[in-house]
Parts: C-alpha cells; sequence; structure tokens
C-alpha cells in the first residue's frame, strides 16, 4: 500500500467523521455529549482498525476495536439516558462513524461517502421526519406495506403474456400491474407532498398541490366556491390554472417514464401548453396577489389495494378500447377513444398510449396525438366545470384562458 492512498484513506474517513459530528454538534444537550471532535476520532479509530487488520492479518483485531468503541458508548448511553434522555441516535451514529472509518481503510471511500451525506441528510431532517410521522395515519402505513408486498412479491409472478384472440391480444397482466405500480407510485409522492405540507394553504399552492391530486377535482370545488359571497374569483381562477399546469407536466413525466421516445414526440405539443398556462398563472398571480387561504385533501392513500386494482381494470379496459378502435376504424377511432377517455381520466390513456408506442415505434406518432387529444378533452372537461359551475366572474376570467389552451393545444397537435 503506497504512502499517499494511505493518507487519503484516513483523511476521507477523518472528513466523513466530521461531516456527521457537525450535525450532531447541533443536537448536543447542555450537559455535553459527542459532537465534531469526537466523530472524527470514531471514524479514525475505525480506520486505524481496518489498517491494522489488513497490515498484520489479524482481521479480529479490528472487530475488537469495535466492540471496545461500543462498550464506550454504551456507557454513555446509560449516563445520558439516567439524565432523562433516552434517545440513541447519537450512540447508532458513533457506531455508524466507526464502520465508515473502516470502510475508507479497505478503499470503500465512494460507498463510505455515499452512506456518510445519507446519514447527515436523515440525522439533518429530524424535524422533518417527526412532522411527516405525525400526519401519516397507521392506515397509511398499513395500505403502503400491503402494495409493498404485492408489488415486490406478486408482481415478479404475474404472467408476461398477452391474452385474448389476435389482433386484440393486448391484455397482459404483467404490463397491467406494471402500470399500475407506475400511476400509484405518482399518486403516492402527492399524498405524501400534502400530508407534509398541510391541508391549509394559499389558494395558489392549493390549487399546485390539489392538481397533483386531481385537476379536475380542484376544477370542481373551486368553481362551486366562487358562487359564495365573498370570495375572490381571480384567486380561485389562479388555483384551477395551476391545477391545470400541473396535469400538463404530470402527462410529460409519465410518458417519458415509459417511452422516451414518446415523452420527446410529445414536448414540443405538452410544453406548448404548459408555457401558456404558466403564463396565464403569472397574469392572474399579478393581477392579484392578496394572501386568500384554501383547502386541498390529499385523498385516498393511492396504494390501497381497491384503488389500484380499480385502476388495473379501468386501464385495461381502455388499452382494450384503443387496440379495438385503431384495428377497426384506424387512427380517426383511436383519437375517438382517447378523446372519450379523457374526458373523464387522463392517467389511463396516456399510460395505454406509452405502452403502445413503446411496444411498436412505428406507433409513436399516433400515440402521441391521441394523448393530446385527451388531453384537450381533459381540459374542455375542466373548462365546462369553471364556466358552467363557476361565478360570472370566474367565468369571465377561465374563458378566456380555455379557449386559448384548446387552440394552443390544436396548433400543437399538428406538429406532434
Amino acid at each position: 500500500m503506497e504512502n499517499p492512498d494511505l493518507a487519503l484513506r484516513f483523511a476521507v474517513a477523518i472528513a466523513l467523521g466530521m461531516l456527521i459530528g457537525l450535525e450532531r454538534e447541533r443536537s448536543k444537550s447542555e450537559e455535553g455529549g459527542a459532537g465534531v471532535r469526537s466523530f472524527a476520532l470514531i471514524a479514525l479509530a475505525g480506520a486505524i482498525a481496518g489498517y491494522l487488520g489488513n497490515s498484520l492479518g489479524l482481521d479480529w483485531l479490528a472487530l475488537a476495536i469495535f466492540f471496545s468503541v461500543a462498550a464506550l458508548v454504551i456507557g454513555q448511553y446509560v449516563v445520558t439516558s439516567l439524565r432523562g434522555d433516552p434517545g440513541i441516535t447519537t450512540e447508532i451514529s458513533a457506531l455508524l462513524a466507526f464502520l465508515l472509518g473502516l470502510l475508507c481503510a479497505h478503499g470503500q471511500l465512494q460507498v463510505a461517502a455515499w452512506v456518510a451525506v445519507a446519514m447527515a441528510l436523515l440525522l439533518a431532517l429530524k424535524g422533518w421526519l417527526h412532522r411527516l410521522a405525525s400526519r401519516i395515519n397507521a392506515s397509511d402505513v398499513e395500505a403502503t406495506l400491503k402494495f409493498g408486498i404485492v408489488t415486490l412479491i406478486i408482481l415478479p409472478l404475474v404472467p408476461d403474456h398477452n391474452y385474448g384472440p389476435p389482433p386484440l391480444d393486448v391484455m397482459n397482466p404483467y404490463k397491467i400491474w406494471l402500470m399500475v405500480v407506475l400511476i400509484s407510485a405518482l399518486n403516492f409522492a402527492s399524498y405524501l407532498l400534502i400530508k407534509i405540507v398541510g391541508a391549509e394553504h394559499g389558494i395558489g399552492i392549493a390549487g399546485l398541490l390539489g392538481g397533483l391530486a386531481s385537476s379536475t377535482a380542484v376544477t370542481l370545488g373551486f368553481s362551486q366556491r366562487s358562487r359564495q359571497p365573498g370570495e375572490d374569483a381571480s384567486a380561485l381562477a389562479l388555483g384551477i390554472v395551476l391545477a391545470w399546469t400541473v396535469m400538463f407536466f404530470r402527462v410529460a413525466i409519465m410518458t417519458s417514464l415509459i417511452s422516451w421516445e414518446l415523452g420527446r414526440r410529445l414536448a414540443f405539443a405538452i410544453g406548448l401548453l404548459a408555457l401558456t398556462s404558466l403564463g396565464a398563472c403569472y397574469w392572474l398571480w399579478r393581477r392579484r396577489q392578496q394572501a386568500e387561504r384554501g383547502e386541498v385533501k390529499a385523498g385516498h392513500n393511492p396504494f390501497e389495494l381497491d384503488e389500484a386494482i380499480k385502476f388495473g381494470l379501468l386501464f385495461g379496459v381502455v388499452v382494450l378500447i384503443a387496440k379495438a378502435a385503431q384495428v377497426y376504424l384506424g387512427d380517426a377511432g383511436l383519437y375517438l377513444a382517447a378523446g372519450i377517455a379523457g374526458l373523464t381520466d387522463v392517467d389511463a390513456i396516456t399510460l395505454a398510449m406509452a405502452d403502445l408506442a413503446k411496444t411498436d415505434d412505428s406507433n409513436v406518432g399516433t400515440a402521441a396525438r391521441a394523448i393530446v387529444v385527451a388531453v384537450m378533452a381533459n381540459t374542455l372537461t375542466k373548462s365546462g366545470m369553471s364556466i358552467g359551475l363557476g361565478s360570472p366572474e370566474l367565468r369571465r376570467i377561465t374563458l378566456p384562458i380555455s379557449g386559448l389552451l384548446l387552440a394552443v393545444g390544436i396548433a400543437g397537435a399538428l406538429f406532434v
């Protein structure tokens, strides 16, 4: 082993120990505790133990040093717990710091750095993680665990084979459940974000977060609310249009995750819609900047099995209808099916078209246009809600925005 390499390993061990120690320094009680110096020395002890084990061929020596350090850490924990501080985070971090030094001694510098950064992040996010835990219900945890079991254990066992009479043999249980996993994961990220931030926000933030869960629900709720006395139609319109904007980005992300080529093909049309919608949001924000309040609900946990199964069935039906429309009616039939499906839900038809494009590259253009049609149909539905159910003031604001989005969507579809 060359000396410069050895020096680098010891230096990295000390630096990583100091990184963990800097975070722990903030959390030390007035009575003291392990801080920057202590963690740096513990990591250095781990590096020395690893070096001695390597150079002398005595692996048991490194283990003995680890147990010695562990005994000191346990003794410190006993003292602090008697003082009324039963937390064990610092003690566990100290043992991990020793192991980081050991990794450095064995030349695993990159792995040690990854682990140290992950540790520092977890330690620094203590308050945030505690707030998150307080907002997660036991039913949320149970549903997530159930879905994890079904996904990680059952999904590999689902048959990856197409069923149905040709040319309608498009019902693949594995693909259907894989799409369920994808959409549930995206929905869960939205659900979790709403749980973290909380239920009550400014109207704009409520529209943004609500759009992650359901832009249709935001449009319906805010449109009905606009008819109540004293409500600010400009603020509610901002929330509605923000929810629509989120839907455009959501479609782009979903398609790109399944078929990068389809995502690239859609980039212009969907990007044009998103930019137009963002411009409308900016105009509405400048028009009205009062701190109105709004409430957005997280809805059902998207990892609930019944919700996942419902979406799986919907996705399967949409795939079958879309394929039948393409086979018997051509591309025009596929666009018709996309438009009908998009009136109520964009996710199912978007994933179906993404799967179609991934299966056959020749269908990328057709699938892209079908998705744009579905997005336009969904935007038309929500525009109808805001115009038909909203107040006259809300109608005056959203009508030109809806018309502009529909015109931009049609123009974008011509270049797909």
